[in-house]
């Protein structure tokens, strides 16, 4: 069931705004001169309509920058006055919320540490929900969809409607070329059980280096994400934090410039006569497929009662190694990805040798 029901859509946050949703700004507010000169470039190029700025910034250890605390939020009221754009933050604590109402501040975003502490959320959640503004939750940093969906629900519990997610990837356990690894199925999977929640993409913290922003952001963009949500600083190989992944603004103008922005839908009569003919075709494959593996299933059941009778043990690792290199091979000359081959191997074997070991145990039979 769909419990967000009821979210609040973006172009409703605020007169003027509008999706995708652009936001930019300093990975810190470091100071008054940095973020003004940051806001003015971002409003004189006029594609951007929220400033981001960092004021608590969670270090992972002590003596590093943590940010310029309060007085960085006079710094986003002059924004405001000076040049008509809204501004954001991100909120940690409660007194991190409530001294961003104090200001003034127009949304605020919830990182991924806080995400992932439900008391933490809790405690954000009781200074927020009379606010009436915007609160972005960013994804956790381990790749936990119910967490994630969780802190988002707490808010929306509260009252608050004007809700968004950010996706800005997860903890790499491997070596990655990305500083955080997207994980796109975990957002795609987001929107789908909550159609009506935007999704923003921060591709800032998921590529790590400046080079890699468009490629993530443009991805973002195929995926049909509202929105993104950029780094962007006057001069990032001096910045306190984060430099590798700021762009300057004039970078960021040439981003938005080449990036793709697509429709999410067209009412022209030959696309939708297209994508109807397609997609009967796909919907006549996928009932297919699912006919295979039943097929497929019927012969591993086969397997598992011979295996029983001969007393032999489920796993056979050759056998798995040779279906597994055969497969990859076979999906080469096809033209299918080697991970996406391996990913759907994996998934039918584990549930073959489920099947089988269900059997040997006689739970299909009957026996005790």
């Amino acid at each position: 069931m769909n419990s967000l029901l009821n979210i609040t859509p973006i172009p409703d946050w605020y007169n003027g705004l509008l999706q995708p949703l652009l936001i930019a700004g300093p990975c810190s507010a470091e100071s008054e001169t940095q973020v003004m000169e940051t806001a003015n470039a971002l409003a004189k190029e006029g594609k951007v309509k929220v400033f981001r700025a960092g004021i608590w910034k969670p270090r992972s250890r002590p003596g590093s920058f943590e940010g310029v605390g309060e007085k960085g939020l006079q710094w986003l009221q002059q924004v405001k006055r000076e040049t008509g754009l809204l501004v954001t933050t991100e909120v940690a604590t409660a007194l991190h919320a409530q001294k961003a109402i104090e200001y003034g501040i127009d949304m605020v975003w919830v990182g991924a540490r806080t995400t992932a502490n439900p008391f933490s959320v809790d405690q954000l959640v009781a200074v927020l929900k009379d606010a009436n503004i915007p609160v972005l939750v960013k994804n956790p940093v381990t790749p936990d969809l119910e967490l994630w969906i969780g802190a988002i629900e707490r808010f929306y519990r509260a009252g608050i409607t004007k809700l968004a997610a950010i996706h800005r990837g997860f903890y790499p356990y491997e070596r990655s070329r990305l500083r955080n690894i997207p994980k796109w199925e975990l957002a795609i999977d987001l929107k789908s059980r909550f159609p009506n929640l935007p999704v923003i993409c921060d591709p800032s913290h998921i590529a790590g280096i400046a080079g890699l922003i468009h490629e993530v952001a443009q991805h973002a963009l195929d995926l049909s994400f509202d929105g993104l949500m950029v780094e962007v600083h006057p001069n990032p190989s001096v910045a306190l934090s984060d430099s590798k992944q700021q762009l300057t603004p004039l970078a960021f103008g040439q981003l938005i410039a080449d990036l793709t922005f697509h429709d999410t839908t067209s009412q022209s009569a030959d696309f939708v006569d297209f994508l109807t003919r397609v997609r009967d075709k796909i919907d006549s494959i996928d009932q297919q497929i699912f006919e295979l593996l039943a097929h497929r299933m019927r012969l591993v059941e086969q397997i598992g009662e011979y295996k029983r009778s001969t007393n032999v043990s489920v796993f056979q690792l050759r056998r798995w190694e040779s279906i597994l290199q055969s497969r990859i091979d076979c999906g080469k000359r096809l033209g299918l990805d080697e991970e996406y081959v391996k990913s759907l191997l994996q998934l039918v074997h584990k549930e073959s040798i489920k099947k089988q070991a269900d059997i040997i145990k006689g739970k299909t039979t009957g026996d005790s």
